[in-house]
């Protein structure tokens, strides 16, 4: 009895540390800008931010989106992505993603790295 009290005292330590652990969101914003006449950033609004990420790649074989996200900027120029719902306890480092965003003839590009439990922030000068 005595040799099952340790591993006993440590099985009960582990499930109700476990149950506090609180999972904090995953958030990726991006600010959307463009450089006026005068050199100063000016929101843009209504502009389609598009973040993707590609499987794995070689020659032969373009493996599928993991993700593929749309959205348009605020009045601000600005726009946020929860991706919390992809987060896996244990893992090392989230994703880096590729960032696209369009309006009219206005075009920039860029990565965003996410890190998990963080909110990770981008922005992009379109031009």
């Amino acid at each position: 009895m005595n040799r099952f009290f340790p591993v006993f005292t440590l099985a009960v330590i582990s499930i109700f540390a476990s149950g506090c652990f609180e999972v904090e969101e995953t958030i990726a914003n991006v600010t959307v800008v463009r450089i006026n006449s005068v050199g100063e950033e000016v929101p843009v609004d209504e502009a389609e931010v598009r973040l993707y990420a590609l499987g794995s790649l070689d020659q032969d074989f373009v493996g599928e989106p993991r993700f593929d996200t749309i959205q348009l900027t605020s009045d601000e120029g600005f726009v946020t992505f929860n991706f919390s719902d992809y987060y896996v306890g244990g893992q090392a480092g989230f994703a880096v993603l590729d960032i696209e965003v369009t309006k009219g003839a206005l075009y920039g590009s860029g990565l965003i790295k996410i890190e998990e439990m963080e909110t990770n922030s981008e922005t992009i000068i379109v031009e």
